[in-house]
């Protein structure tokens, strides 16, 4: 219950909404009561964490009751999932200056408030598992960008291992992948760039019958082809879009479709 009302904190949560996400499609017929009788014991809580810390705050002006349903009155930065998007946004705003340093602070500082999956110790119904799926890809969306600043900043050989690792939770992530073949040919690595590729590709192709994203294979052919790759994602996901846009389609570019890095673009 608690996780609902921090989800949606600052909102009335109508108590039908929690009945659902605590029992499913099989609630009791004493749910009301049962609710009411958790909002109870939620705000004793709420007191002996409030004496603890010497907070006055009255529960019932914390966990407030409204003839709509309940609401989790508090400072949104008391939430973490509010405090790591609010540094998000802060990395977000850096990266559209082109202030990369910045940008790689903001994102290291949003990332360090995670300690885990989101509600990982919480029996979730729907909604609150729609919130964590929401939650964890904001999460890879900024640590996908933190690497690209780190990487726009010369720091491939520090994030070798750590591509290493995020790349092997999310194989057929086209723009971890990309990063990950870019800080390794940067650091003088070439065959393991190709074979990071070739990795992915086969991942692609045998479980989902798709060929890499066309800006991918241009950066692929560059490192084929050339003693120095210089070009990174953004330069090159910009070529690509470019001479897709100087022919006109009659419908939207299968590339610009496919964007494989489109979930780094801050929206």
């Amino acid at each position: 219950m608690l996780a609902v009302l921090a989800a949606h904190t600052n909102d009335v949560v109508p108590i039908n909404v929690l009945i659902s996400e605590l029992w499913q499609e099989s609630p009791p017929r004493n749910a009301r009561t049962t609710t009411q009788t958790y909002i109870l014991s939620l705000r004793k809580l709420i007191d002996a964490a409030a004496r603890q810390t010497g907070v006055a705050d009255d529960a019932k002006k914390v966990l407030v009751t409204t003839s709509a349903g309940y609401q989790l009155r508090v400072p949104a930065d008391s939430v973490d999932a509010s405090h790591f998007e609010r540094l998000a946004n802060v990395g977000h705003r850096a990266r559209e200056r082109q202030d990369y340093a910045a940008a790689a602070r903001a994102f290291a500082e949003a990332l360090s408030w995670w300690r885990g999956p989101a509600l990982v110790d919480v029996q979730a119904g729907r909604r609150l598992r729609i919130y964590a799926q929401r939650l964890g890809e904001v999460r890879l969306n900024a640590l996908d960008c933190r690497i690209e600043a780190d990487l726009r900043l010369g720091r491939h050989h520090e994030l070798l291992g750590e591509l290493s690792a995020v790349t092997a939770q999310h194989p057929t992530h086209e723009g971890l992948v990309a990063h990950l073949m870019l800080a390794l040919y940067r650091s003088g690595r070439r065959c393991e760039a190709l074979e990071a590729y070739q990795r992915l590709r086969t991942g692609l192709t045998e479980k989902r019958g798709l060929e890499p994203a066309p800006a991918l294979r241009r950066l692929h052919r560059s490192m084929l082809s050339s003693d120095e790759a210089t070009t990174d994602l953004t330069e090159t996901w910009q070529a690509t879009h470019a001479v897709r846009r100087a022919v006109p389609q009659p419908r939207i570019p299968a590339d610009v479709a496919a964007m494989p890095w489109s979930a780094s673009l801050p929206t």
